[in-house]
């Protein structure tokens, strides 16, 4: 049997999740370390996605989702329990965002099976009146926790460590792009402050003249930095001096337009 005969049989035998994800990480001409970074898990997780020994978790779906084309993000919501067939123009605007409820209220215990009518516990998370800047673009000035809500979307239980203190705010700017995009929403878990537990994630930062801004928070030596994806944009550097502080983590993502 000749190696690329071996390679179409190896194929055949991986299930569908695996295949689609390899094809994802090929299209964007990347390896696993940089998928990983992408999606928030290590290079050894993508290795046994692609090989199909462990399959991702729900969110875990949406983010490859969010990082696919139009077929590919369909594909992967649906793994996740999002019925595709309902997601056109669903979220095109904030406005929208009430009727992508129901899109999120199916799944399974495991969060990976289609099709499966069997509905799971839900918890209320309200859409924010206002926008988190990607990074260099600033947000709104208000206290997430003051904030008025424009609507409510029901998403499981299991996604939100602490529904009470989750809320959904849409982004604006480019900075965080390709990962998170302009118009995006973000799931923001105002309880997850500590920056000792949020090394290397997405976070929401907060000052008084930047407002509410998305980035990466990492730590180098002993500088603690907001970081964009987009590397042409400046990082801060913490300090008490400019009065920034984290307001919470960034829990999941839904986008709102496929690339």
């Amino acid at each position: 049997m000749s190696s690329k005969m071996r390679r179409k049989s190896k194929t055949s035998e991986l299930p569908e999740w695996a295949v689609q994800i390899t094809a994802l990480r090929e299209r964007f001409g990347i390896n696993q370390a940089e998928l990983a970074r992408r999606v928030s898990c290590s290079a050894m997780t993508i290795s046994r996605w692609e090989r199909g020994l462990l399959q991702p978790s729900a969110e875990h779906f949406i983010q490859l989702g969010n990082l696919g084309n139009k077929t590919q993000a369909w594909f992967f919501w649906e793994m996740a329990g999002i019925q595709p067939a309902k997601m056109a123009g669903a979220l095109s605007t904030p406005s929208n965002a009430r009727r992508s409820a129901e899109l999120l209220e199916k799944g399974n215990d495991r969060g990976g099976s289609a099709g499966s009518n069997k509905k799971i516990r839900t918890v209320s998370v309200p859409l924010l009146k206002a926008f988190i800047g990607a990074h260099d673009q600033p947000g709104d000035k208000r206290s997430l926790r003051t904030i008025p809500a424009a609507d409510a979307i029901s998403v499981p239980v299991r996604w939100c460590p602490n529904p009470d203190y989750t809320s959904l705010v849409p982004v604006k700017g480019h900075a965080m792009e390709p990962l998170i995009r302009d118009g995006d929403i973000v799931a923001v878990d105002s309880f997850q402050t500590e920056r000792q537990n949020l090394y290397g994630q997405v976070v929401v930062a907060a000052s008084p003249t930047q407002g509410l801004s998305l980035a990466y928070l990492r730590r180098y030596d002993t500088v603690d930095v907001l970081e964009a994806e987009n590397r042409r944009c400046d990082p801060v550097i913490l300090n008490k001096s400019d009065n920034w502080r984290i307001v919470g983590k960034v829990l999941w993502w839904i986008a709102t337009t496929s690339n």
